[in-house]
């Protein structure tokens, strides 16, 4: 596994993840502008990752997408815990706990690892499989 390839589009998916929830505050469509930008990031998360994973695999066509979506996903979290929280969370009345025990972030992150691992099944895998034959 090509693991500081994997990191680095982990900081670049988490990046403009937040990027977008930071900027769905400002267009309002749904009278609560935090579901409003959890449901903006639950689905710019699927496409990239789907991104991210067409990219690593360009060079590695060996590691399950799970295994990539894991580190894509921890890489997320580390970000989040040293970054997020402290600098947009607490300052708004929340702590880890409470950002790390909330469904929303559990849903986003079983969504990285479904999108990573059906990333490799759907692209990656025939043509591994392809080549054992």
């Amino acid at each position: 596994m090509k693991i500081k390839r994997a990191i680095v589009l982990g900081i670049v998916i988490w990046s403009i993840g937040i990027l977008l929830y930071s900027i769905s505050y400002y267009i309002p469509i749904l009278e609560n502008a935090e579901t409003q930008a959890n449901l903006v990031l639950l689905i710019a998360v699927m496409p990239l990752v789907w991104l991210g994973c067409n990219y690593y695999y360009k060079k590695d066509k060996q590691t399950h997408g799970y295994f990539v979506g894991l580190t894509l996903l921890l890489t997320a979290v580390a970000l989040d815990a040293l970054i997020t929280v402290p600098f947009f969370v607490i300052p708004n009345g929340g702590s880890h706990y409470s950002f790390f025990t909330d469904i929303g972030f559990w849903l986003i992150a079983i969504e990285f690892l479904v999108v990573a691992t059906l990333y490799w099944y759907i692209r990656v895998y025939p043509q591994t499989n392809a080549l054992k034959q």
